[in-house]
């Protein structure tokens, strides 16, 4: 049977490409079914559109859905890879950045680490830990491929708070 991998936060379309495409191009996957998902519809119609056009350079025949329900994304996955960001850059990012800094304290990395990355984590915790509750119940044999930064504290949460099985993922790993 067909796998099912739901992708939670597609409308981040240049990471979800790369992801498509690297899923796609493997011969025992061509038949995956890339159920997309994003809050917002107009970003993943794009990421639809990069999908099908993926699908057919590759010569696929993978099964490309779209919802703005993350229910229904999730619903029978096997595999539920996250990359969204709650809050968006503006203002959410920007923030992290500029609060320490009005204070005196230099945040180089504003998602992961220091005041910023602590203000990311409280807000993404909660909306994980929600993902993870549907998935217990719609997808409880699921791997979550967590590439949410705070990456850490995320997976502490989850590990913490839910059974799903999980895996913390870096993007910026491969080339360094």
């Amino acid at each position: 049977m067909p796998a099912k991998v739901a992708f939670i936060g597609a409308g981040s379309t240049v990471f979800a490409k790369n992801l498509m495409g690297d899923i796609l191009s493997y011969p025992e996957l061509q038949d995956t079914t890339l159920s997309l998902h994003d809050i917002n519809e107009e970003r993943l119609n794009t990421s639809a559109i990069v999908a099908n056009q993926i699908n057919k350079t590759l010569n696929a025949n993978a099964t490309i859905e779209t919802t703005t329900d993350r229910r229904k994304a999730v619903d029978g996955a096997d595999y539920v890879i996250t990359m969204f960001q709650i809050g968006g850059y503006k203002p959410s990012t920007v923030i992290d950045f500029e609060i320490p800094k009005k204070y005196g304290l230099r945040q180089t990395i504003a998602d992961t680490l220091g005041i910023g990355g602590i203000m990311r984590g409280l807000r993404t915790i909660p909306v994980l830990l929600d993902l993870c509750h549907d998935m217990e119940e719609l997808c409880p044999d699921a791997t979550l491929l967590q590439y949410v930064n705070p990456m850490v504290a995320n997976c502490w949460a989850i590990n913490r708070a839910t059974k799903i099985k999980t895996v913390g993922l870096c993007h910026s790993v491969q080339g360094t």
